[in-house]
């Protein structure tokens, strides 16, 4: 493994941990360096560290922080391709960890409860020889319900919390002995898990609703619905493809002349339509902000390209809620002192930080700007003695994009059509 070290002051660096399939030539290296250094300030790095091993004296010691090394981050996902593309075909993975040179008086847990993000890092007790942890990934099998009928299928449910009723075990028993004719993977029964759930399936929006006792006659989602129904206006898409599409206007773009094939791009004249999607990514963010936030962006934007037969993103918007920032040395007007958080779930002034940070690094990578959003704190005891605060915290996205009227309905998917999941 390779070690590059780039200096950003006196008492910190990156360390740039890089795996190849094969040694490098000295041309290769060449261009490696020059990439890791960002092409200025060559003299920041060098293969040694700066700041010195971990006990370094007895005054001062240096801690290192980087990813946790069981998943490849998206970072390395990215630098690797850069290294590809600039010929350095061996390099196969590029990790980026953090070095501080500390005082020895200052407590290492409490530094590092503060500087890192424990879900996705973790300390590096020495400098990292290789990737490998030695975890293997748990092989796929096969669930006996041929043999042992529902009962495998509910202490499979019970062991990993899949969240299956009795209705769900019954009709995936019957999906796969009698229909199918075969035992289900666990893989498989994991992926239907997902599928059945609240966020893809609405089961809850859409089932029976009781209110003391008495059947509503309509569902929820219905009730939501019910507006759009009595008066759908200009609305050309609502309640399907994760997505919203408004009545727009002809205007004069340019398009290829062949789109199936390189050719030169046309005027013309088109009518597009106005889309507008948006999620909130609260619990993520609120457990790992910055990937959180991140992940929340890109899934909207996804949201954007998917609705109809493809649609275009134009721009994004973003809101962040949290409880109080008790930021260190400034007190803002109204925050109270010695208000308890869940210890799963980072402070709010982490969380405000990091997922504005997430949610516009993946735009700015992606090339969407955010041109309008909101942000508020609150964290209040009230009279009666309640406490009101957004402890989980909310991040919403929200994305302006456009689509060609041709493009408004999705195709009827035809039989003998293949259906792939890709991620």
């Amino acid at each position: 493994m390779l070690h590059f070290y780039r200096l950003v002051d006196k008492s910190f660096e990156y360390c740039f941990n890089i795996e190849a399939s094969d040694k490098l030539t000295q041309k290769e290296l060449k261009i490696l360096k020059w990439l890791i250094s960002e092409t200025f300030e060559q003299e920041n790095l060098k293969n040694d560290s700066f700041l010195g091993s971990s006990s370094v004296s007895s005054v001062n010691k240096v801690i290192e922080i980087g990813p946790r090394l069981n998943f490849e981050t998206a970072y390395s996902t990215n630098a690797v391709a850069i290294c590809n593309a600039c010929g350095l075909e061996e390099i196969t993975r590029l990790e980026r960890s953090r070095r501080y040179l500390l005082s020895h008086e200052i407590d290492t847990d409490k530094f590092l409860s503060e500087n890192h993000d424990r879900m996705t890092e973790c300390l590096y007790q020495e400098p990292l020889k290789t990737f490998e942890t030695g975890i293997k990934p748990e092989g796929v099998c096969f669930i006996n319900l041929v043999e042992e009928g529902k009962k495998a299928l509910e202490s499979l449910n019970k062991t990993f919390g899949l969240g299956f009723d009795s209705w769900d075990i019954k009709f995936y028993h019957d999906l796969f002995v009698i229909d199918f004719k075969r035992n289900p993977t666990n893989v498989e029964c994991f992926h239907l898990s997902q599928a059945n759930s609240e966020h893809s399936r609405h089961w809850f929006f859409k089932g029976k609703l009781f209110i003391d006792g008495r059947q509503a006659d309509r569902t929820l989602l219905q009730i939501i619905k019910s507006t759009l129904e009595k008066n759908p206006a200009n609305s050309l898409i609502a309640f399907k493809d994760n997505s919203s599409a408004i009545k727009g206007y002809k205007i004069l773009t340019i398009l290829p002349l062949e789109p199936n094939k390189c050719s030169p791009f046309i005027k013309k004249s088109c009518r597009y339509h106005i889309i507008f999607t948006a999620e909130t990514h609260n619990f993520p963010s609120g457990v790992a902000p910055f990937p959180g936030a991140e992940t929340g962006t890109g899934g909207r934007i996804r949201d954007i390209q998917a609705t109809g037969r493809g649609g275009l993103v134009v721009a994004g918007t973003a809101g962040y809620a949290t409880g109080n920032l008790n930021i260190p040395d400034y007190l803002i007007p109204g925050e109270e002192k010695g208000f308890t958080y869940p210890s799963n779930l980072s402070s709010p002034l982490k969380i405000i930080i990091e997922e504005s940070n997430g949610a516009s690094d993946y735009g700015n990578k992606f090339g969407e700007p955010v041109i309008q959003g909101f942000t508020r704190t609150f964290g209040l005891i009230l009279a009666g003695g309640e406490r009101k605060e957004w402890i989980k915290p909310i991040m919403f996205t929200g994305g302006v994009g456009q689509i060609d009227d041709n493009h408004i309905n999705k195709i009827m998917p035809e039989k003998g059509m293949l259906i792939l999941q890709v991620g």
